[in-house]
Order: C-alpha cells, then structure tokens, then sequence
C-alpha cells in the first residue's frame, strides 16, 4: 500500500482565560464564515493538533493505559493517549458565548496556543 502526504490547514487558535475554565478558540478570518449558524448550537466538537508532543513520542505505538506501569501494554489506536502518530485531539465543549471569529468555550482540555485544525457539530 503506498503511504500519501496529506495536508491540514490550521482554521484557528485556542487561547487560555485568565481565571477561569473558559478558554477561547480564535479563528482566523479566512475561515470564520465557516461559523455562520454555530449560535443555533450548545455543544460542539473542537479538533485540535497536540502541538506539545515530542517528535520521537510519534513513533510509540504502545502505552501503557492511563500511564500506569500495572496495566498491560496497550496499543494507541485503543486508548486516548496523546502518544500517537498523528497527534489530533478532540473534545466536546459547551459553548459559553460567540463574538465575532471568537468562541467561548468550556470544558476544552487544550493547551493555550493548540493549532485549531476543525470543529463539528455534535451527534446526538
């Protein structure tokens, strides 16, 4: 099977709040017309590159759930663990206001500055 590159487009940023569980996710105004109707939502579906992770940390297939050295060897596409080849998180967030290209959202697990690679509604 031939490997093929692939190319994500950062759509935006996530900013910390001071103080507080509310973090921001700006994006960019290239893409913020991409947001037209997120106001009609309660909940969404952030994407965002795990941009903390060290090269060499890609490669590791195997972890041990939750860190814990008592667990078996688990691989990475059975667990949530940020150790992985292509390091994308995902977290479903409250949305707690809407200002221009700007999203405040709560409940994101995100560093400040994780490149924001896509955002989805919610399935029920």
């Amino acid at each position: 099977m031939k490997k093929s590159k692939i190319q994500i487009r950062q759509i935006g940023t996530v900013h910390k709040t001071s103080g507080s569980s509310i973090k921001k996710i700006e994006i960019f105004p290239e893409y913020s017309e991409g947001l037209d109707g997120l106001k009609n939502l309660n909940e969404i579906e952030v994407y965002y590159w795990m941009h903390r992770l060290k090269e060499k940390d890609r490669g590791i297939l195997k972890v041990h759930p939750k860190g814990d050295p008592v667990r078996p060897l688990t691989g990475v596409f059975a667990l949530r663990s940020p150790k992985r080849p292509n390091p994308i998180g995902e977290t479903r967030v409250k949305i707690h206001k809407i200002e221009d290209n700007r999203i405040l959202v709560k409940g994101l697990d995100a560093f400040d500055g994780s490149p924001v690679i896509d955002i989805k509604h919610c399935r029920e």
